[in-house]
């Protein structure tokens, strides 16, 4: 087995112990705090940068984390749930999954943007044939970043740090799960 298959196979492992969570909240209160949660933290991004969410607007639609906590010694894992809009609507819930092994220690949590461009981007997240691999690359908002970010393959990332710290040279793979409203 050569060293990037076991790194894959610890990595889908790993993820795979994730996954066990349940993508939409079970009950409406669950549901109706992660939209408040959603909306409150999407107010702080646009108060960091109006142009994200001008960014976003463009777009056919969009996932929103409002906070994913992610950690690992030498193996490390990522959890998160958020919001998912078409068109400005409300359709549905996302849950984001990450698996990661190499040069790692500490603890994070951060929320996550993903713009979708067209329909065509939208229906493969919805379609759940949508991962993040080695070379997809987000973009850390801050004031002033949403005016240089392009789609790439329909799709653009916008990340916030929430808090904690890690130092990471590692290999990782990110799956998102959707489930309509």
């Amino acid at each position: 087995m050569t060293r990037a298959t076991r790194a894959a196979t610890v990595i889908a492992l790993a993820t795979g112990l994730l996954v066990s969570c349940s993508t939409a909240p079970a009950t409406k209160e669950g549901r109706d705090k992660l939209s408040t949660e959603a909306v409150s933290s999407r107010q702080e991004w646009h108060k960091l940068d109006p142009g994200v969410e001008a960014f976003a607007k463009k777009g056919y639609g969009n996932a929103f984390f409002p906070e994913v906590a992610k950690g690992g010694v030498g193996i490390g894992g990522a959890y998160g749930r958020g919001v998912v809009y078409e068109q400005g609507q409300h359709i549905g819930y996302a849950d984001l999954t990450e698996g990661s092994i190499g040069l790692q220690l500490g603890g994070q949590t951060y929320s996550e943007l993903i713009v979708f461009e067209n329909k065509a981007a939208m229906d493969r997240f919805k379609a759940n044939q949508f991962n993040f691999g080695a070379n997809a690359s987000a973009v850390i908002a801050k004031e002033g970043t949403a005016t240089s970010i392009q789609f790439v393959d329909g799709v653009a990332v916008f990340v916030k740090p929430i808090g904690g710290a890690m130092a990471a040279a590692a290999l990782s793979g990110q799956k998102i799960t959707y489930v309509p409203k």
